[in-house]
C-alpha cells in the first residue's frame, strides 16, 4: 500500500498511476489439500481518513444542544429540488448538490424548471468510462479538480459524483457514467477523483450504494448475492472512497438489498458503511429513493431527498409534468419521510433524539469541513477556463481505445489524403444534454465532424452525410445508406461514426434511451440500421475507419472481419471531436484500455449466460427478485476462467508503436510481493502503454478467478526508451472472502503474477510463494 507521501507524489505526475493492490476474488471449489489459512479481517493498510471528519465535534456537540428538535429535522430533508435546509439563527445555511459526475448541472433554482438566463453553460467532461480508460489515476485527481472548482464557483456544496457502480450487463442505461467490471480499477480511479473534488474545498458523493447494476426496475428490483460477490466485487471501490479518499457524503440508491431498500439498509448503512469501514459522514438518498420513515431513521439514512418528485409525480422522472403541476413546493417538504413526521415521534416517545442528533452531526461536519461555517470563506472557484477545456482534452485523449488496426490504416496520412467521407448522425451530434441527471449545458462541444475539419484544415475535403437516423424505431434507411455508398466510393478514405446515443429528444427525460438513466438498451445490436450502413460503406471503401461512440460494448459481429480500423471514444466531452481526429491522424498516439470486456454477442455476457437478470424470472412483468447468480464471476473473471472468448478483452488497447516486457523479478515479501519488470518502447514514435499485473492462485479452497488484475501503471515512453516498472502487491492482492469466517483471508502457497497489455495479452509469467 502507498503510503500518503508517495500518493501525492504519484498525483503531481501527469504521467504516473496509482500501483496499490486491491481487493477480490471468487465462489467455492473443491480443492485437494486445503492450506492453512492466515485471517485478515480488515482490508485497509493505511490510516482511515474519515478521521479528518471529526475535528470539529465539539463545537457541533455544541451546537447541536442549541437546536430546536425542529430544526433538527430540518436538516435531515430537501427543502428545494436541491437544497436541504438550514437554521438561520445558529449560521447553519442551507446544504446544495448539484449533479454530476462529468459537469456541474445545469441551474434549478428552488424547483424542477430550467432556470433561464443563468451562468451555467461549463466544462463537459468525458464520461467516467472514457476517464477508466485512461488508466491514469493522476488523470482521476485533475477531473476532479475541475469538477470541485467549477462546483465552487457555482455555489453548490457537494457535487454528486463519481459514479462507481459495477459494470455488470453491457445492457446497463447508466454503464457510460460508470467506469468499470473490475473493483481493483475502479477504486483507483475513484480515489483520485475523490480527493481532486474535495481538495477544491467542496464535497464529493460517491454513488450508488449498493448493487445498483441496472436501470431497468431500478426503483423496485430486489438485489441478492453472495457474501463473497458483495465484499470481492461490489463493495471495494465504496470502501476505498471512504477509507482511502475520505469522501464527505454517500448516495444510497434506489434497488432493494436483500429484501430492504438499500438507502435505508440496516446491513449495507449501518453495519458495512458505518461500523465497519468507519464512516463519519452522511448518507443522503438518491432522489426518491426513501420509503420507510422508521427505516430511514435507524437504517442509517442521514438526509432525505427527492421524495418531493414523487409527491407531485409518482414517479422519479425529472420531467414527468412536475411544473405543469403547480405544486405549493413549500406544502411538499414538511411531508418527506424524515419530515414533520419525525418531530411526531419523537415527541411522542417513539424515536430517541439521539438519532436525529447523529444525523445532523454528520451534516454539520461536512459543512465544517467544506468551510461552511463561521464564516470561514472557500477560495474562488473557476468555470468553463481554457484549463479546464485542457483536462477535458487530455482525458479524450487518453481514454479513446483503438480495438483494431488492420494493414496500419491508422494513423490517417494526412499528405496523401485529399477527400474524407464522414458518414453518421454521431459524426455531428452534441451529448452533453443527454444521459439524464448527468446532463452538462456545455460551453462549447466539439463533435467528431467539426474535430477532422480542425485538425485537417483546408487542404482536405470533408464529405459529411448522415448515413442514418437517430429516432424511435428507426430502421436501415436505403436512400440514406446509397448516399453515404457514394460519398465513400468517391473518398480517399471513410469514417464511420456510429455506435449508441443517450436518447432521443434530450429536453425530455422520458425520452432517454440506451445510453440515459431510467432505461436499460434492449439489446447489444448497433440501432438504427448501422449494421448495414457499415456494411455498405466497407464494400463500397475497404479503407474504413469505424468510430464507435457510447458508454460500453456493442455488437459489431456483423462486420469486424471487414474493418481494418475501429476506435472506440465513448462520450469524450466537449473537446471529444478535436481528441478523435489528433487520434485518427496520428497527432496523438492512443494509449486507452478497455476497461470492460467486450463480448462478441450479448448471450456471452455472464450475467445473461450464468446470472439473472433484469430478474430471476424475466418473463413475468411483476417479478422485482433478482440473484446474481453469475457471483465473483463479472467480466474478464469469467471470460477467463471459462475460456470463452471475447470480442475484445478486458485491458485491451493498441498504439502506434510496439512496446517489450522483459525481466520479471517477483519478490516475496510478509505476506506481499515486489513486481519488477522492464517495459520498452521497440517503436518508431512516442507512446504510452497500460502494464498491467495480475494474480493466480494456482490452490485455493474455494474456486476462484483464473486471474484478478492487482496493479497496474501508465508507462509514457520515447521511442527506444525502457523503463523499469516496480509494483508492490500487499496482502490484500492474495486474498479472498471467507464466507464462513466473514474475513479475508490469505491461503499460504504458490501464486502466478502475470504481466502484460491487457487480461488476454500476457508477456511475462512469474510466480511467488507466500
Amino acid at each position: 500500500m502507498l503510503s500518503k507521501h508517495q500518493y501525492y507524489i504519484l498525483l503531481a505526475s501527469t504521467t504516473a498511476s496509482l500501483l496499490t493492490s486491491g481487493a477480490g476474488l471468487a465462489q467455492s471449489k473443491p480443492a485437494g489439500t486445503a492450506k492453512k489459512p492466515a485471517t485478515q479481517p480488515s482490508q485497509t493498510a493505511s490510516k482511515n481518513q474519515q478521521a479528518a471528519l471529526t475535528t470539529n465535534d465539539a463545537k457541533i456537540n455544541a451546537l447541536i444542544k442549541k437546536m430546536t428538535l425542529e430544526e433538527k429535522v430540518a436538516m435531515i430533508h430537501g427543502s428545494s429540488s436541491f437544497t436541504s435546509g438550514g437554521v438561520q439563527r445558529l449560521g447553519i445555511p442551507e446544504f446544495t448538490s448539484s449533479d454530476g459526475p462529468h459537469g456541474v448541472r445545469p441551474e434549478f433554482g428552488r424547483d424542477w424548471v430550467p432556470d433561464k438566463d443563468a451562468n451555467d453553460a461549463g466544462t463537459y467532461l468525458p464520461t467516467g468510462n472514457t476517464l477508466a480508460s485512461t488508466w491514469n489515476p493522476a488523470l482521476g485527481y485533475a477531473y476532479g479538480q475541475v469538477l470541485g472548482s467549477e462546483a465552487k464557483f457555482r455555489g453548490k456544496d457537494v457535487i454528486l459524483g463519481p459514479g462507481i457502480n459495477i459494470i455488470r450487463t453491457p445492457l446497463n442505461g447508466r454503464n457510460f457514467e460508470y467506469q468499470s467490471e473490475d473493483p481493483y480499477l475502479v477504486s483507483r480511479m475513484a480515489v483520485g477523483y475523490i480527493k481532486g473534488v474535495q481538495d477544491q474545498g467542496v464535497s464529493a458523493c460517491v454513488k450508488h450504494y449498493a448493487a445498483n447494476n441496472q436501470e431497468t426496475k431500478r426503483t423496485t428490483v430486489d438485489v441478492d448475492m453472495s457474501e463473497r460477490a458483495l465484499n470481492e466485487i461490489y463493495l471495494p471501490g465504496f470502501k476505498a472512497a471512504v477509507q482511502e479518499a475520505g469522501v464527505y457524503t454517500l448516495m444510497g440508491s434506489y434497488n432493494k438489498f436483500r429484501g430492504q431498500w438499500a438507502t435505508h439498509n440496516d446491513y449495507l448503512m449501518n453495519k458495512i458503511l458505518k461500523e465497519q469501514w468507519g464512516f463519519k459522514g452522511f448518507v443522503m438518498s438518491d432522489w426518491g429513493a426513501v420509503h420507510s420513515t422508521m427505516e430511514a431513521i435507524n437504517n442509517g439514512t442521514d438526509m432525505e431527498m427527492g421524495t418531493d418528485l414523487l409527491l407531485m409525480n409518482q414517479t422519479v422522472s425529472q420531467t414527468a409534468g412536475g411544473p405543469a403541476k403547480k405544486v405549493e413546493l413549500s406544502t411538499v417538504y414538511p411531508k418527506f419521510f424524515l419530515g414533520d413526521t419525525v418531530v411526531t415521534l419523537v415527541k411522542s416517545g417513539k424515536v430517541k433524539e439521539e438519532l436525529i442528533d447523529d444525523k445532523v452531526r454528520r451534516i454539520l461536519r461536512v459543512m465544517y469541513k467544506t468551510n461552511m461555517m463561521e464564516g470561514a470563506k472557500r477560495t474562488p472557484g473557476a468555470y468553463a477556463t481554457k484549463e479546464h477545456a485542457a483536462t477535458a482534452l487530455k482525458v479524450a485523449e487518453e481514454g479513446i481505445v483503438l480495438l483494431k488496426n488492420e494493414g496500419n490504416i491508422l494513423p490517417l496520412n494526412k499528405a496523401s489524403i485529399k477527400t474524407i467521407a464522414v458518414i453518421g448522425e454521431n459524426a455531428d451530434r452534441a451529448n452533453s444534454m443527454g444521459g439524464g441527471s448527468s446532463q452538462v449545458k456545455a460551453k462549447y462541444e466539439i463533435t467528431p465532424l467539426q474535430g477532422l475539419k480542425n485538425e485537417l484544415g483546408s487542404g482536405v475535403t470533408v464529405n459529411y452525410v448522415q448515413g442514418y437516423k437517430i429516432a424511435r424505431g428507426q430502421k436501415a434507411d436505403a436512400a440514406m445508406i446509397q448516399q453515404a455508398v457514394d460519398a465513400a466510393s468517391k473518398a480517399d478514405v471513410a469514417i464511420v461514426v456510429g455506435g449508441w446515443t443517450h436518447g432521443y429528444n434530450y429536453a425530455v427525460w422520458d425520452d432517454n434511451a440506451y445510453d440515459a438513466e431510467g432505461p436499460d438498451k434492449p439489446d447489444m445490436n448497433m440501432p438504427f440500421g448501422q449494421d448495414e450502413l457499415v456494411q455498405a460503406v466497407l464494400k463500397a471503401n475497404p479503407n474504413t475507419v469505424v468510430v464507435l461512440m457510447g458508454g460500453g460494448p456493442i455488437d459489431v459481429s456483423a462486420w469486424e472481419k471487414q474493418a481494418k480500423g475501429i476506435v472506440e471514444a465513448w462520450y469524450p466531452g466537449m473537446e471529444g471531436g478535436n481528441a478523435i481526429a489528433k487520434v485518427l491522424l496520428g497527432t496523438v498516439n492512443p494509449s486507452g484500455k478497455l476497461p470492460m470486456t467486450f463480448p462478441v454477442k450479448l448471450a456471452d455476457s455472464p450475467a445473461h449466460k450464468i446470472g439473472n437478470y433484469p430478474t430471476d424470472n424475466p418473463s413475468d412483468p411483476n417479478a422485482v427478485v433478482e440473484h446474481y447468480k453469475d457471483d465473483i464471476f463479472v467480466g474478464y473473471r469469467y471470460f477467463d476462467t471459462y475460456k470463452v472468448a471475447p470480442q475484445y478483452a478486458f485491458g485491451h488497447g493498441l498504439s502506434y508503436t510496439t512496446f517489450k516486457y522483459d525481466n520479471l523479478t517477483v519478490t516475496p515479501g510478509q505476506k506481499s510481493a515486489t513486481v519488477k519488470f522492464t517495459v520498452t518502447n521497440t517503436g518508431k514514435v512516442a507512446g504510452a502503454e497500460v502494464a498491467q499485473v495480475y494474480v493466480h492462485d494456482d490452490q485455493a479452497s474455494v474456486k476462484r478467478p483464473e486471474k484478478e488484475l492487482k496493479g497496474f501503471q501508465k508507462v509514457f515512453l520515447k521511442p527506444g526508451e525502457s523503463k523499469t516498472v516496480t509494483l508492490t502487491l500487499d496482502t490484500n492482492a492474495f486474498q479472498f472472502y471467507d464466507e464462513a469466517k466473514k474475513a479475508w483471508v490469505l491461503e499460504p502457497g504458490k501464486f502466478g503474477v502475470l504481466v502484460g497489455g491487457s487480461s488476454r495479452d500476457i508477456r511475462l509469467t512469474g510466480n511467488v510463494t507466500l
